[in-house]
């Protein structure tokens, strides 16, 4: 046998046992370095190769604001391109079909999340005093993020959108759709239905803060009601118009 063929079996012999043998808990600490502490594995058991854990999304001070059980399998196909490919099975409010981790980046795919409207605070602090209501639904095909990199799409849909500062109730259904182009996220806000007008665009790059700035419009027949409520959270612009920006 050649040295490189030996090399090559060697390795894969020794990614098998790792992955074998190897603790759980060391999924959970890849998965909070690549999401900058948002995405835990919580309570992991098992081993690299089987196991279970609770998904966790994480706020900014480390409360969880969203979990759901989770269990995976590897797939040993991925160790000869020296991967960790996992297909995935989840409980209820979640659907994740599988998860990949290289040295760069870690990639979900088939993702399916509804989670209250609420944990958005989670992502960003700045709506918190907000009290936001309704139900947010999180889609993605393919997903993959890390310290530098971003690649893949997300639409997070909002609907029944609401704030308990808000006497008009629901303000209406929302889309927030996610690109990662290589090293940064961009993101655009459109409106779907609703008496509250909202659009917007921004982006970020991994471990950095965002940036965003939406308009919300009040069309006549509710600009008496929501004015009060959008004078709170943004900057009277006129005509109805309200600008917010981030940060």
């Amino acid at each position: 046998m050649k040295r490189g063929a030996r090399l090559a079996l060697g390795l894969g012999l020794y990614l098998v046992a790792l992955a074998a043998f190897a603790p759980a808990q060391l999924l959970d600490a890849r998965l909070g370095e690549a999401s900058a502490g948002h995405l835990r594995l919580a309570a992991a058991r098992g081993t690299l190769w089987s196991g279970q854990a609770r998904a966790e999304l994480r706020d900014a001070n480390g409360a969880t604001a969203w979990a759901a059980p989770v269990a995976w399998r590897l797939r040993p196909a991925g160790l000869l391109a020296a991967r960790l490919d996992y297909a995935l099975s989840t409980g209820p409010g979640a659907s994740l079909s599988a998860m990949s981790f290289s040295r760069s980046q870690v990639q979900l795919q088939g993702v399916d999340i509804r989670v209250p409207a609420a944990t958005l605070a989670a992502a960003v602090p700045a709506l918190s005093p907000w009290g936001l209501g309704g139900e947010v639904r999180v889609t993605a095909t393919q997903l993959g993020f890390g310290p530098t990199q971003a690649s893949g799409a997300a639409s997070l849909h909002w609907s029944s959108a609401s704030s308990r500062l808000s006497p008009v109730s629901p303000l209406g259904d929302y889309a927030l759709d996610v690109e990662g182009l290589g090293q940064h996220w961009q993101a655009r806000l459109q409106t779907l239905a609703g008496p509250l007008q909202l659009s917007g665009e921004g982006g970020w790059q991994p471990g950095a803060r965002a940036r965003f700035e939406a308009i919300a419009t009040a069309p006549p027949a509710v600009r008496a009601e929501l004015a009060p409520f959008l004078r709170l959270v943004a900057v009277e612009r006129g005509d109805g118009q309200f600008s917010w920006r981030l940060p």
